[in-house]
C-alpha cells in the first residue's frame, strides 16, 4: 500500500474541492432551468448515452449509479413535465426506453451550452488538480522502480 504524504492529501483535497465547485455550478444551473440536479443528469444520460446502450431505466439508473425505483421516480417527474417520454423499444418490445421531448433536448442544450463555457473557465483549475494527484502517484512509482 502506499504511502500518503500531505501533499497528496492537499492534491486530494484540491481536486475534491474544485470538482465540487464545478457540481455546485450545475447544481444551480440546473435549478435555474426549473430542473432537479438529477433530472438534468438524466436528461444528459439519454442524449449522450453511447450508441451501443440503449436508454432504458437499468442502463440509466447504471450510468447515474442510481437505484432503479430511484430513476423510475426520475423519469416519471421528467415525463410529467414533458422532458421525456417513453416508447416501446424497437429490438425488444417488452423493454420501454426514454426519449427526449423537443422541451427536454432545448433545456438540455442550454444547459449544455453553459456547462461548456463554465468548463472553460473552471477547467484549467480542475485539470492542475487531477494531474497533481495524478503526478504524484506516477512520480512515486517511479522512485519505487
Amino acid at each position: 500500500m502506499d504511502a500518503l504524504t500531505q501533499s497528496d492529501y492537499q492534491s486530494l483535497a484540491e481536486l475534491r474541492h474544485q470538482i465540487r465547485k464545478f457540481l455546485h455550478y450545475s447544481e444551480q444551473a440546473a435549478r435555474k432551468a426549473n430542473l432537479e440536479p438529477r433530472q438534468h443528469q438524466l436528461l444528459l444520460a439519454v442524449k449522450g448515452l453511447p450508441q451501443h446502450l440503449s436508454p432504458q431505466i437499468g442502463v440509466l439508473a447504471e450510468r447515474l449509479q442510481l437505484r432503479h425505483h430511484s430513476t423510475v421516480e426520475l423519469a416519471n417527474r421528467l415525463s410529467k413535465g414533458g422532458y421525456v417520454r417513453r416508447q416501446r423499444d424497437r429490438e425488444d418490445r417488452r423493454e420501454v426506453v426514454l426519449k427526449l421531448t423537443a422541451k427536454g433536448e432545448k433545456v438540455l442544450r442550454d444547459l449544455s451550452v453553459n456547462h461548456r463555457q463554465e468548463l472553460r473557465k473552471a477547467g484549467p483549475a480542475l485539470m492542475a488538480a487531477l494531474q497533481r494527484v495524478l503526478g504524484a502517484r506516477s512520480q512515486r512509482r517511479s522512485r519505487k522502480a
